[in-house]
């Protein structure tokens, strides 16, 4: 999965317009992020001089100042990817959303946890002088889906952008980035405290006040915004849920209605599980009784649950998840010794090189099957006009003429229009099993060598000389297609 964001880089103002194009270019090219310049690509343009040629084409067309570039982040799911097929997805994602009008450079990091691609390109098209334009609505009807249909024809999963928000789509990315750090989620935490919040308040003020208590601090500007104790950034309640926008907090407050926590509760289905235990009869609570209770609690009568201090373990989560993948591995690849890993190590490398290999060959059999592809995809979209042809309408003749044509080109070369797209469904579940396998030993790869480095690490710090050169394990990828 590949989401994506934009970004645009603004005038800097005085005699130096292009400052912060200057200074995006020089960062998303830094040989430390992408390999020593491996990771680096560019098109309309040369790399090394790309700001220049960009200075250049604002000149030829007279559109110096103003919006001077913009700046477009993919960012892939943890280990769904390795960098190399990255580049080819952001390669492939350039060439057709800017290669024919605007100068861009596109790189890949993978110093991080996370792969993630940049793509900074020129405001003004070197074609015509026209500057790009991003629109309200641009995200959802061209960039994801592009990116989209790129990450799906390599096998990675992608995210739905049916209802054209930008916003839910990112926060549906965060929701799963959280999680894949355990069970602790700021999310749920920050809910769980405005709803405690939410039912002691007798006003807005008083809420404001409850969540001051608990340690969070406040930002009330067009949208009501918190941040916990422990989290680095502002987070918008409305982005919560619909039940907690302002509006919507304010009528809660007000109306002191329990059914929202009820609703809660019964989405939950509980588990039963036989035990010789004498059971009891709950005992049920009028309203009244609710009331009075929800008042106590308010007031300080009952005693008040402290401030969740969860988010000072998550580093520990991550730690101990990373240390139960390093034992699985161990203990699957049944290793006792450093030479052993060494070995394992080594013996991946070679098979991840082969499923690569075996994934390049699949993806060129496909590619030689392009035109045939291309011709299905002319058809598909004459197809409605066709029928209606059939049916009798001859208002499309002239659809139906150049669907004759296609057909005919098909049958030249052996194939009819159903037999194209069970080929093209073939080449899509055999790339796909193949990047599956892929990401499979690129991950057993990267906790190998991850045990590797702490070994190292280990022996260094112990004052021993390390046994193993790091450069017998090292797996050198090739230079991936510009």
């Amino acid at each position: 999965m590949a989401i994506s964001k934009i970004l645009n880089m603004k005038d800097c103002g005085g005699h130096f317009h292009g400052k912060h194009l200057k200074r995006s270019l020089d960062y998303v090219m830094n040989p430390e992020k992408t390999q020593d310049g491996r990771l680096v690509g560019a098109i309309n343009c040369q790399a090394d001089a790309a700001f220049e040629q960009m200075k250049e084409t604002k000149r030829k067309f007279g559109k110096v100042d103003k919006r001077q570039g913009y700046h477009i982040i993919l960012s892939f799911k943890e280990n769904e990817v390795n960098p190399d097929t990255a580049f080819e997805i952001t390669q492939r994602f350039v060439e057709e959303y800017l290669g024919k009008s605007y100068e861009a450079v596109y790189v890949v990091h993978d110093n991080t946890e996370h792969v993630h691609s940049h793509i900074v390109f020129n405001s003004v098209s070197f074609v015509d002088g026209k500057k790009y334009r991003y629109e309200k609505g641009d995200w959802a009807k061209y960039i994801q889906p592009i990116t989209n249909r790129l990450c799906e024809e390599y096998g990675l999963s992608i995210i739905d952008v049916d209802d054209g928000s930008k916003e839910k789509q990112h926060e549906s990315y965060k929701y799963w980035s959280e999680y894949r750090e355990g069970s602790f989620v700021w999310a749920d935490m920050i809910k769980r405290d405005l709803d405690a919040c939410i039912l002691q308040a007798s006003d807005y003020q008083q809420f404001l006040d409850l969540l001051s208590d608990k340690g969070y601090t406040i930002k009330q500007g067009k949208y009501l915004a918190v941040k916990p104790q422990g989290m680095t950034r502002f987070r918008r309640c409305k982005t919560l849920g619909d039940m907690y926008s302002d509006k919507a907090i304010r009528e809660r407050i007000s109306n002191e209605d329990i059914s929202f926590y009820r609703e809660k509760q019964e989405e939950i289905k509980p588990v039963l599980i036989r035990c010789k235990v004498k059971r009891y009869r709950k005992a049920k609570m009028s309203g009244l009784q609710k009331r009075y209770y929800a008042k106590l609690y308010r007031t300080g009568k009952l005693k008040k649950r402290p401030y969740s201090q969860v988010w000072k373990y998550k580093d520990d989560i991550r730690r101990m998840h990373k240390l139960q993948e390093e034992y699985l591995f161990l203990a699957n690849h049944d290793i006792h010794s450093a030479e052993e890993l060494v070995s394992v190590i080594s013996s991946l490398t070679d098979k991840r090189k082969e499923v690569s290999s075996e994934k390049s060959r699949i993806y060129k059999a496909r590619e030689r099957s392009r035109e045939l592809f291309d011709i299905a995809d002319e058809m598909q979209e004459l197809k409605p006009a066709e029928q209606s042809y059939i049916q009798g309408d001859e208002f499309f003749e002239d659809e139906h003429i150049k669907w004759e044509m296609l057909k005919q080109k098909l049958l030249s070369q052996g194939y009819s229009l159903d037999e194209v797209e069970a080929l093209r469904k073939h080449y899509k579940e055999e790339y796909s099993q193949a990047c599956a396998k892929e990401r499979a030993v690129f991950k057993e790869l990267n906790i190998g060598k991850s045990i590797w480095k702490s070994l190292i690490s280990d022996n260094v710090s112990n004052g021993k000389d390390a046994e193993y050169n790091k450069e017998t394990i090292r797996d050198r990828k090739g230079q991936p297609g510009r």
